[in-house]
Protein backbone atom coordinates (compact mmCIF):
# COMPACT_ATOMS: atom_id res chain seq x y z
CA UNK A 1 0.00 0.00 0.00
CA UNK A 2 1.32 3.40 -0.85
CA UNK A 3 1.39 6.29 1.24
CA UNK A 4 -1.21 8.29 -0.65
CA UNK A 5 -3.35 5.17 0.02
CA UNK A 6 -2.52 4.70 3.56
CA UNK A 7 -3.59 8.23 4.33
CA UNK A 8 -6.83 7.78 2.31
CA UNK A 9 -7.45 4.75 4.18
CA UNK A 10 -6.92 6.42 7.83
CA UNK A 11 -9.93 8.89 6.61
CA UNK A 12 -12.54 6.96 4.91
CA UNK A 13 -16.02 6.82 5.63
CA UNK A 14 -18.33 4.15 6.03
CA UNK A 15 -21.70 5.08 5.40
CA UNK A 16 -25.60 2.97 6.25
CA UNK A 17 -28.41 3.37 5.66
CA UNK A 18 -31.02 1.24 7.26
CA UNK A 19 -34.26 1.99 5.23
CA UNK A 20 -37.87 0.36 5.46
CA UNK A 21 -37.77 -0.89 2.17
CA UNK A 22 -34.06 -1.02 1.32
CA UNK A 23 -30.55 -1.01 3.16
CA UNK A 24 -27.58 0.54 1.75
CA UNK A 25 -23.82 1.03 2.06
CA UNK A 26 -21.37 3.78 0.93
CA UNK A 27 -17.89 4.69 1.35
CA UNK A 28 -16.32 8.22 0.91
CA UNK A 29 -13.74 10.53 1.68
CA UNK A 30 -14.24 13.87 3.70
CA UNK A 31 -14.69 16.57 1.43
CA UNK A 32 -15.84 14.56 -1.31
CA UNK A 33 -19.09 14.68 -3.55
CA UNK A 34 -19.21 11.28 -5.09
CA UNK A 35 -19.00 7.78 -3.57
CA UNK A 36 -15.66 5.67 -3.24
CA UNK A 37 -18.21 2.66 -3.68
CA UNK A 38 -22.37 2.23 -3.08
CA UNK A 39 -24.39 -1.19 -2.76
CA UNK A 40 -27.91 -1.48 -2.07
CA UNK A 41 -30.09 -4.48 -1.37
CA UNK A 42 -34.09 -4.75 -0.97
CA UNK A 43 -35.08 -5.77 2.22
CA UNK A 44 -36.35 -9.12 2.20
CA UNK A 45 -39.88 -10.11 2.05
CA UNK A 46 -40.08 -11.77 6.24
CA UNK A 47 -38.47 -8.17 7.43
CA UNK A 48 -36.86 -8.36 11.11
CA UNK A 49 -34.13 -6.42 12.73
CA UNK A 50 -31.57 -9.53 12.47
CA UNK A 51 -32.28 -9.90 9.15
CA UNK A 52 -31.33 -6.12 8.20
CA UNK A 53 -28.06 -6.39 10.82
CA UNK A 54 -26.91 -9.58 7.75
CA UNK A 55 -27.50 -7.67 4.80
CA UNK A 56 -26.06 -4.48 6.08
CA UNK A 57 -22.96 -6.60 6.90
CA UNK A 58 -22.75 -7.55 3.74
CA UNK A 59 -23.15 -4.35 2.01
CA UNK A 60 -20.61 -3.00 4.07
CA UNK A 61 -18.26 -5.60 3.34
CA UNK A 62 -18.66 -5.19 -0.37
CA UNK A 63 -17.95 -1.60 -0.31
CA UNK A 64 -14.99 -1.92 1.91
CA UNK A 65 -13.51 -4.40 0.03
CA UNK A 66 -10.97 -5.22 2.63
CA UNK A 67 -10.46 -1.88 3.96
CA UNK A 68 -10.90 -0.79 7.61
CA UNK A 69 -13.42 2.69 8.21
CA UNK A 70 -12.12 5.76 9.87
CA UNK A 71 -15.67 6.18 11.10
CA UNK A 72 -19.02 4.81 10.42
CA UNK A 73 -22.70 7.25 10.38
CA UNK A 74 -25.68 4.99 10.02
CA UNK A 75 -28.95 6.58 9.39
CA UNK A 76 -31.73 4.64 10.59
CA UNK A 77 -35.51 4.79 9.63
CA UNK A 78 -37.11 5.30 12.69
CA UNK A 79 -36.89 7.65 15.84
CA UNK A 80 -33.34 7.31 17.72
CA UNK A 81 -31.79 8.28 20.59
CA UNK A 82 -28.73 9.91 18.92
CA UNK A 83 -26.59 10.73 21.84
CA UNK A 84 -27.07 6.97 22.93
CA UNK A 85 -26.63 5.88 19.26
CA UNK A 86 -30.06 3.91 20.81
CA UNK A 87 -32.84 2.92 18.24
CA UNK A 88 -36.44 3.25 19.93
CA UNK A 89 -38.09 1.44 17.08
CA UNK A 90 -38.98 1.28 13.31
CA UNK A 91 -42.77 1.47 12.88
CA UNK A 92 -41.62 -1.16 9.46
CA UNK A 93 -39.55 -3.19 10.70
CA UNK A 94 -39.63 -5.74 14.04
CA UNK A 95 -37.27 -6.60 16.37
CA UNK A 96 -35.64 -2.64 16.09
CA UNK A 97 -37.32 -1.74 19.84
CA UNK A 98 -34.29 -0.37 22.20
CA UNK A 99 -31.41 -1.73 20.35
CA UNK A 100 -28.05 -0.54 20.85
CA UNK A 101 -26.83 0.67 17.78
CA UNK A 102 -24.14 2.68 17.68
CA UNK A 103 -22.12 0.18 19.92
CA UNK A 104 -22.95 -2.41 17.41
CA UNK A 105 -21.66 -0.74 14.60
CA UNK A 106 -18.42 -0.21 16.76
CA UNK A 107 -17.75 -3.33 17.72
CA UNK A 108 -17.79 -4.68 14.46
CA UNK A 109 -16.19 -2.10 12.42
CA UNK A 110 -13.77 -1.12 15.20
CA UNK A 111 -14.47 2.76 14.17
CA UNK A 112 -16.25 5.57 16.05
CA UNK A 113 -19.96 5.70 14.73
CA UNK A 114 -23.04 8.09 15.08
CA UNK A 115 -26.53 7.14 14.07
CA UNK A 116 -29.24 9.00 13.26
CA UNK A 117 -32.93 9.07 12.15
CA UNK A 118 -33.07 8.93 8.28
CA UNK A 119 -35.27 11.92 8.14
CA UNK A 120 -33.01 13.82 10.02
CA UNK A 121 -29.70 12.61 7.92
CA UNK A 122 -31.48 13.12 4.82
CA UNK A 123 -32.46 16.38 5.87
CA UNK A 124 -28.58 16.91 6.76
CA UNK A 125 -26.98 15.69 3.30
CA UNK A 126 -30.07 17.29 1.07
CA UNK A 127 -29.14 20.68 2.74
CA UNK A 128 -25.15 20.26 2.79
CA UNK A 129 -24.67 18.69 -1.24
CA UNK A 130 -28.30 19.33 -2.58
CA UNK A 131 -31.11 21.83 -2.65
CA UNK A 132 -30.68 23.23 0.93
CA UNK A 133 -27.33 24.63 -0.15
CA UNK A 134 -27.34 28.39 1.04
CA UNK A 135 -29.76 28.63 2.73
CA UNK A 136 -30.61 29.24 6.95
CA UNK A 137 -33.77 27.38 7.60
CA UNK A 138 -34.53 23.98 5.64
CA UNK A 139 -37.19 21.28 5.77
CA UNK A 140 -36.70 18.15 4.16
CA UNK A 141 -39.65 15.63 3.85
CA UNK A 142 -39.10 11.98 2.97
CA UNK A 143 -41.83 10.18 0.88
CA UNK A 144 -41.80 6.95 0.74
CA UNK A 145 -43.12 3.51 2.78
CA UNK A 146 -43.34 5.95 5.54
CA UNK A 147 -42.99 9.90 5.30
CA UNK A 148 -40.18 11.31 7.80
CA UNK A 149 -39.07 14.93 8.18
CA UNK A 150 -36.12 16.76 9.36
CA UNK A 151 -35.17 20.04 9.96
CA UNK A 152 -32.06 22.24 9.83
CA UNK A 153 -31.62 25.33 11.29
CA UNK A 154 -28.39 27.45 11.28
CA UNK A 155 -26.47 24.20 9.91
CA UNK A 156 -27.63 21.81 12.56
CA UNK A 157 -30.15 18.67 12.33
CA UNK A 158 -32.87 20.41 15.15
CA UNK A 159 -34.07 17.27 16.69
CA UNK A 160 -36.68 18.93 19.66
CA UNK A 161 -37.15 17.96 23.40
CA UNK A 162 -37.59 14.39 23.08
CA UNK A 163 -35.81 14.29 19.32
CA UNK A 164 -39.46 14.06 17.31
CA UNK A 165 -38.87 17.40 15.81
CA UNK A 166 -39.94 17.14 12.33
CA UNK A 167 -42.31 14.03 12.49
CA UNK A 168 -44.29 15.87 10.07
CA UNK A 169 -45.52 11.82 8.84
CA UNK A 170 -47.35 11.49 12.16
CA UNK A 171 -49.29 14.68 12.14
CA UNK A 172 -52.99 14.58 12.21
CA UNK A 173 -54.49 15.57 8.87
CA UNK A 174 -57.69 13.53 9.17
CA UNK A 175 -59.46 12.31 12.65
CA UNK A 176 -61.12 10.50 11.02
CA UNK A 177 -58.59 8.74 8.14
CA UNK A 178 -57.30 5.34 7.99
CA UNK A 179 -55.50 3.76 11.23
CA UNK A 180 -51.74 3.99 10.46
CA UNK A 181 -48.54 2.45 11.91
CA UNK A 182 -48.18 3.75 14.84
CA UNK A 183 -51.77 3.33 15.94
CA UNK A 184 -53.07 6.55 15.31
CA UNK A 185 -55.50 7.64 12.75
CA UNK A 186 -55.48 9.86 10.13
CA UNK A 187 -51.72 10.77 9.98
CA UNK A 188 -50.45 12.07 6.96
CA UNK A 189 -48.09 8.74 6.45
CA UNK A 190 -51.57 6.69 6.97
CA UNK A 191 -52.82 8.77 3.91
CA UNK A 192 -49.66 9.98 1.56
CA UNK A 193 -47.27 7.65 2.13
CA UNK A 194 -46.38 4.99 -0.87
CA UNK A 195 -48.51 2.44 0.37
CA UNK A 196 -51.37 4.38 1.52
CA UNK A 197 -51.26 5.76 -2.31
CA UNK A 198 -51.31 2.16 -3.59
CA UNK A 199 -54.14 1.41 -0.84
CA UNK A 200 -56.08 3.85 -2.12
CA UNK A 201 -56.14 3.25 -5.46
CA UNK A 202 -57.41 -0.02 -4.62
CA UNK A 203 -60.53 1.07 -2.46
CA UNK A 204 -61.02 3.49 -6.36
CA UNK A 205 -60.43 0.03 -8.13
CA UNK A 206 -63.25 -1.53 -5.99
CA UNK A 207 -65.75 0.91 -6.80
CA UNK A 208 -65.69 -0.44 -10.09
CA UNK A 209 -64.10 2.32 -11.94
CA UNK A 210 -62.15 1.83 -15.35
CA UNK A 211 -58.38 1.74 -15.29
CA UNK A 212 -55.53 0.68 -16.35
CA UNK A 213 -54.27 -0.57 -13.09
CA UNK A 214 -56.82 -3.22 -12.98
CA UNK A 215 -55.62 -6.82 -13.10
CA UNK A 216 -51.41 -5.62 -12.31
CA UNK A 217 -50.75 -8.23 -9.85
CA UNK A 218 -48.87 -5.81 -7.57
CA UNK A 219 -49.59 -2.46 -7.50
CA UNK A 220 -47.21 0.26 -5.91
CA UNK A 221 -47.34 4.02 -5.82
CA UNK A 222 -44.98 3.70 -9.02
CA UNK A 223 -47.53 1.83 -11.04
CA UNK A 224 -49.99 4.56 -9.84
CA UNK A 225 -47.78 7.15 -10.52
CA UNK A 226 -47.02 6.17 -14.36
CA UNK A 227 -51.01 5.59 -14.77
CA UNK A 228 -51.76 9.10 -13.95
CA UNK A 229 -49.07 10.72 -15.91
CA UNK A 230 -50.71 9.11 -18.92
CA UNK A 231 -53.89 10.42 -17.81
CA UNK A 232 -55.99 7.42 -15.58
CA UNK A 233 -58.73 8.48 -13.99
CA UNK A 234 -58.27 6.19 -10.95
CA UNK A 235 -54.66 6.51 -10.65
CA UNK A 236 -54.90 10.25 -11.05
CA UNK A 237 -57.25 10.40 -8.13
CA UNK A 238 -55.36 8.63 -5.63
CA UNK A 239 -51.78 10.87 -6.74
CA UNK A 240 -53.81 13.71 -5.53
CA UNK A 241 -55.21 12.92 -2.86
CA UNK A 242 -51.96 12.01 -1.53
CA UNK A 243 -50.25 15.12 -2.75
CA UNK A 244 -53.21 17.30 -1.51
CA UNK A 245 -52.52 15.58 1.51
CA UNK A 246 -49.08 16.10 2.00
CA UNK A 247 -49.83 20.22 0.39
CA UNK A 248 -51.82 20.92 3.97
CA UNK A 249 -49.70 18.97 6.16
CA UNK A 250 -46.82 21.63 4.76
CA UNK A 251 -48.72 24.22 5.13
CA UNK A 252 -48.63 23.93 8.75
CA UNK A 253 -45.30 23.48 9.09
CA UNK A 254 -44.73 26.69 7.08
CA UNK A 255 -47.01 28.53 9.38
CA UNK A 256 -45.60 27.62 12.00
CA UNK A 257 -41.58 27.59 11.19
CA UNK A 258 -41.62 29.24 7.85
CA UNK A 259 -38.56 27.45 5.90
CA UNK A 260 -36.78 29.08 3.05
CA UNK A 261 -37.12 25.91 1.46
CA UNK A 262 -38.37 22.79 1.75
CA UNK A 263 -37.27 20.01 -0.40
CA UNK A 264 -39.72 16.51 -0.72
CA UNK A 265 -37.21 13.48 -1.56
CA UNK A 266 -38.13 9.43 -1.11
CA UNK A 267 -39.34 7.24 -3.80
CA UNK A 268 -42.28 8.92 -3.85
CA UNK A 269 -40.65 12.31 -4.64
CA UNK A 270 -40.10 10.47 -8.51
CA UNK A 271 -44.29 10.80 -9.35
CA UNK A 272 -43.83 13.97 -11.42
CA UNK A 273 -44.61 17.94 -11.97
CA UNK A 274 -47.70 17.53 -11.69
CA UNK A 275 -47.67 15.91 -8.27
CA UNK A 276 -45.91 18.85 -6.56
CA UNK A 277 -47.94 21.23 -8.45
CA UNK A 278 -50.71 19.62 -6.56
CA UNK A 279 -48.94 19.83 -3.65
CA UNK A 280 -47.91 23.78 -3.75
CA UNK A 281 -51.52 24.51 -4.71
CA UNK A 282 -53.01 22.75 -1.51
CA UNK A 283 -49.79 24.58 0.52
CA UNK A 284 -50.77 28.09 -0.48
CA UNK A 285 -54.51 27.67 -0.34
CA UNK A 286 -53.47 27.40 3.64
CA UNK A 287 -50.60 29.88 4.45
CA UNK A 288 -50.41 33.21 4.55
CA UNK A 289 -50.08 34.90 1.20
CA UNK A 290 -46.85 36.59 2.71
CA UNK A 291 -45.68 33.24 3.56
CA UNK A 292 -42.87 31.94 0.80
CA UNK A 293 -43.80 28.40 -0.69
CA UNK A 294 -40.71 27.22 -1.43
CA UNK A 295 -40.97 23.33 -1.97
CA UNK A 296 -38.96 21.49 -4.75
CA UNK A 297 -38.20 17.93 -5.44
CA UNK A 298 -34.82 16.70 -3.49
CA UNK A 299 -31.94 16.70 -5.38
CA UNK A 300 -29.93 13.69 -3.74
CA UNK A 301 -33.34 11.42 -3.84
CA UNK A 302 -32.11 8.12 -1.95
CA UNK A 303 -28.52 9.13 -1.60
CA UNK A 304 -29.68 11.86 0.48
CA UNK A 305 -29.45 9.81 4.23
CA UNK A 306 -26.33 7.93 2.54
CA UNK A 307 -24.68 11.95 2.54
CA UNK A 308 -26.31 12.61 5.68
CA UNK A 309 -24.33 9.94 7.42
CA UNK A 310 -20.97 10.78 5.25
CA UNK A 311 -21.40 14.37 7.23
CA UNK A 312 -22.15 13.16 10.55
CA UNK A 313 -19.19 11.33 10.33
CA UNK A 314 -17.27 13.85 9.22
CA UNK A 315 -17.57 15.49 12.61
CA UNK A 316 -16.16 12.77 14.29
CA UNK A 317 -12.93 13.29 12.68
CA UNK A 318 -13.11 16.96 13.66
CA UNK A 319 -14.35 16.03 17.55
CA UNK A 320 -11.03 14.39 17.23
CA UNK A 321 -8.95 17.31 16.64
Amino acid sequence: MTRDELRKTKRLILALDFGGTKLAAALAMPGERVFLAKAASPSPPKKSAEADRDIILKLAARVLAGRRPAAVGASFGGPVQVEEGRVVLSHHVPGWEGFPLKEWLEERFGAPAVVENDANSGALGEWKRGTGQGTNSFFYVTVSTGIGGGWILGGEPYRGADGLAGEIGHLTVDPEGPVCTCGRRGCLEAIASGPAIARRARELLATGESSVLRGLSELTAREVAQAAADGDPVAEKALRGAAQALGRALAQAITLMNPERIAIGGGVARSGERFFTWIREAARRYVSPHARVDIVPAQLLDDAPLWGAVALAERLFKGAQ
